[in-house]
């Protein structure tokens, strides 16, 4: 078949090159609901970890203390968790032509879910043709 009756599908991504994002970025579930942090304060890390959550965290939380020296800090939610969310980056490309020539793009698709669907209706529109015959 001619290089114009096809349709490549990729998926770009940088090597070895981290983006750092915020919670509400990457749908964070601590940042969506909430999260726990128990800290054992009968430890010298755990001291150095509450009082860091304390008074330089800069987060909005309830402190609780259980048996055993144990301090339960309930953070809200909508706010930034502890973690560093890092993601690398991606694109995702719809393009006409295959390997012998790249004919231009027809789509770039900014969420993994729509390319999917994109690439899983070109299969089916291949199927229904193949099974016509």
């Amino acid at each position: 078949m001619p290089v114009e009756a096809y349709q490549t599908f990729s998926i770009l991504s940088p090597s070895d090159r981290m983006i750092r994002y915020a919670c509400s970025q990457v749908g964070c579930e601590q940042w969506r609901n909430g999260w726990i942090t128990r800290v054992d304060e009968s430890t010298p890390l755990g001291r150095e970890q509450a009082t860091y959550i304390r008074h330089w965290a800069g987060r909005t939380f309830k402190e609780s203390k259980t048996g055993a020296g144990i301090t339960v800090f309930t953070f809200a939610s909508g706010q930034r968790c502890f973690r560093e969310h890092e993601t690398r980056p991606q694109t995702f490309l719809t393009r006409v032509g295959d390997w012998r020539d790249n004919l231009g793009l027809i789509r770039r698709h900014t969420r993994a879910a729509d390319w999917v669907e994109d690439f899983a209706l070109h299969q089916d529109a291949l199927a229904t043709e193949f099974n016509r015959g």
